[in-house]
């Protein structure tokens, strides 16, 4: 195995993960691309970010994007160089948008592109990589394949199929100001929980399914949960808050992801959306990322 290019670019979608009941399971990729463009040379690893992270991100090998590419090349059994990178980075990072999910993606791609049988990172292997890195498919599916996806993890590694979409389907991102670490978040969760409200997510995850493919009436009772959103609640109240009151004025609000962003599976009203963004929410109209990572 050996390396044919010293240039390539990657673009990644944003994504969504959990969509309310599908906790570590279903994703959504968003029309929010980061663009990444990597070169080979003999020297050493310099990163340039511009936009969401700049000036916050790591620029040497401690990069996400760089350590994904590594993973990848090694993977592959290429040889490693060193590298230039020009991140320009359009999702929020610490928002629950998969900004972590999709600097892994776009580093095992860069490296696909890199080498001489790119074959050696299909999508299976950038999925597990990735899935390794991440810890879970939720966010990395959907940013590799782009659309609706329901990831899963078995004896032999991730794996993931499509959901079909209403071509009519048009979510709504609040972003908030504040961060919150994924880590901070998935440590409120318990370790276990009621047989009855894991039942009732299983309910309304398949509900969800319906209603993505066109059942639109099922939204409100598909996108109920009892696995994690309630346990986070006290780690970002505002979010909390506005998915309360948005549920409650007949809006499908979850939280995004691990938050503190709010996805509505729904195009807000201009007069909801100008009430949120007077509260300093700022409100995002990205559709859908009908494909996922690509090289280009």
């Amino acid at each position: 195995m050996r390396l044919v290019r010293d240039l390539v670019r990657v673009r990644v979608p944003a994504t969504s993960a959990n969509l309310g009941p599908g906790f570590d399971t279903l994703g959504l990729a968003l029309g929010v691309w980061d663009e990444v463009s990597v070169r080979a040379v003999a020297g050493e690893t310099t990163v340039r970010v511009t936009g969401e992270g700049a000036g916050e991100l790591p620029d040497d090998e401690a990069h996400l994007v760089v350590r994904a590419l590594r993973a990848g090349l090694e993977h592959a059994g290429a040889p490693q160089a060193g590298l230039e990178l020009v991140c320009h980075n359009a999702i929020p990072h610490g928002r629950g948008m998969g900004s972590s999910a999709a600097a892994v993606v776009a580093g095992l791609v860069a490296a696909r592109g890199l080498v001489s049988e790119p074959e050696a990172l299909d999508d299976d292997a950038v999925l597990a990589l990735a899935t390794q890195i991440e810890g879970h498919p939720d966010n990395a599916a959907p940013a590799l394949f782009g659309g609706a996806t329901a990831a899963w993890v078995d004896a032999d590694g991730p794996h993931v199929a499509a959901i079909p979409l209403d071509d009519a389907f048009t979510p709504t991102v609040l972003v908030p100001a504040d961060q919150l670490l994924t880590h901070t978040a998935r440590a409120v969760l318990p370790s276990e929980v009621p047989h009855r409200d894991a039942a009732f997510n299983v309910a309304r995850t398949a509900l969800l399914v319906l209603a993505l493919g066109g059942r639109r009436e099922l939204l409100m009772a598909a996108t109920q949960d009892r696995l994690h959103q309630h346990y986070r609640a006290d780690a970002m109240r505002g979010t909390a808050e506005a998915v309360r009151a948005l549920r409650e004025a007949g809006w499908p609000a979850v939280v995004s992801g691990a938050g503190p962003s709010v996805l509505v599976l729904d195009d807000l009203d201009d007069r909801t959306a100008q009430a949120l963004t007077s509260h300093g929410w700022r409100v995002l109209r990205p559709g859908i990322a009908r494909t996922g990572a690509q090289l280009y």
